[in-house]
């Protein structure tokens, strides 16, 4: 079987207050050239299609064009999965008309263990996990001893494995963080706030091949068969020397065949670092309409540097000195990674005991979780 694996599309993102929409449309003709040239069984999209619960106009058309193209014009089944930026009752919509037209979105957790069947020279079955929180699982399979994210996909791994067709080709769908995955700085607000989704690899070993979302650079988590497409575009700075690519998959029960197709962005995304005479003159970077972000090396004080620069990168987005990157900034980058491995009560309790000077009491941490959960229940609109 032959697909194309994408993911992390963030239609309807700002970067540095800037709309990408126009960006995004632009490479998803090229994508949709892509699709037209290789000719897939299949293309998966492992979620966060848009970049937050209710997505602008805009971004909703233009999923609309490409989606209609893949499974209408192009007749090839499409496959995607909702990620944690994604509004599961939202993208839900229609979805039962859609299948009609090999338009498969999976959005809750129930429907992750009926498979997608494509039909190839091998048949292929489809597992799609959307992106779940430990406490939907709990509910899910009423079971109170679920409340980390890797108890929720070792059930649901289990779930799936206990009765799959080991002869078939195993290709699991998932929006998830797994251990050992290298995250960028646009990852931030998915995992700021605690109860990381750290998930041990070993768990994929089963499937033939792992499709995923949520990490924004590409990439394979301690095997080649457990792979990050990463985001069509870059959406921060640290990702400036990525190269963005999507994923073209060909897999056998003999055998896989796995390469990328590179993205080639309308404008890309660059970091330059030098004293402003230097950069002023272009030698660091010619004049480019590229989106740019500056870090000056200049003590000194500079009259309206922004409005000078970007008479040659009309596109500047940020400029910071170095001045500004110091001790306390590592400092802060350490905590804010500490932060990441806590839960929302944990996060909550460090909270209190910092303020009142002593711990959060047990019946208080109870009270904690209860508002925690009901509140992930009201933004993901779980019913």
């Amino acid at each position: 079987m032959k697909f194309i694996h994408t993911a992390d599309w963030h239609l309807g993102k700002m970067v540095h207050g800037l709309h990408m929409t126009e960006d995004q449309s632009y490479i998803l003709q090229q994508f949709l050239n892509i699709v037209k040239q290789e000719k897939p069984d299949a293309v998966i999209v492992a979620g966060d299609l848009y970049d937050r619960a209710i997505p602008p106009k805009e971004a909703v058309d233009l999923l609309d064009n490409i989606f209609t193209s893949i499974s209408k014009k192009f007749e090839i089944p499409l496959i995607a999965i909702s990620g944690n930026h994604d509004s599961p009752n939202r993208l839900r919509f229609g979805s039962s008309l859609f299948r009609k037209h090999q338009l498969h979105l999976t959005t809750h957790l129930e429907e992750a263990f009926t498979p997608i069947r494509i039909g190839t020279s091998e048949t292929a079955h489809i597992y799609t996990i959307p992106y779940t929180e430990p406490f939907e699982a709990r509910q899910y399979f009423e079971d109170d001893t679920i409340t980390t994210h890797q108890q929720a996909m070792e059930r649901i791994i289990n779930e799936i494995t206990n009765k799959m067709d080991y002869s078939a080709i195993n290709i699991l769908v998932s929006h998830a963080f797994i251990r050992g995955g290298t995250e960028t700085d646009s990852e931030e607000q998915l995992t700021m706030v605690g109860n990381t989704p750290s998930i041990d690899s070993r768990l994929f070993q089963p499937f033939d091949y792992i499709a995923l979302g949520h990490l924004h650079r590409s990439q394979y988590v301690d095997d080649e068969k457990i792979r990050y497409s990463g985001s069509i575009l870059k959406y921060s700075f640290s990702e400036a020397k990525d190269t963005k690519s999507v994923t073209v998959v060909d897999v056998s029960k003999a055998e896989k065949k796995i390469k990328q197709i590179p993205l080639q962005p309308k404008r890309d995304l660059k970091w330059i670092s030098g004293y402003f005479d230097e950069i002023i003159t272009g030698s660091i970077l010619p004049p480019t309409e590229d989106y740019i972000g500056i870090e000056l090396l200049d003590d000194g004080q500079l009259i309206d540097p922004v409005s000078k620069l970007r008479t040659i990168y009309p596109n500047l987005l940020h400029l910071e000195k170095r001045t500004m990157k110091n001790d306390n900034r590592t400092t802060e980058q350490e905590s804010i990674r500490k932060k990441r491995e806590m839960s929302h009560e944990e996060l909550f309790a460090a909270f209190y005991n910092d303020i009142k000077g002593q711990a959060i009491s047990t019946e208080r941490k109870k009270i904690i979780q209860e508002v925690t959960e009901r509140l992930m229940h009201e933004e993901r609109e779980i019913d």
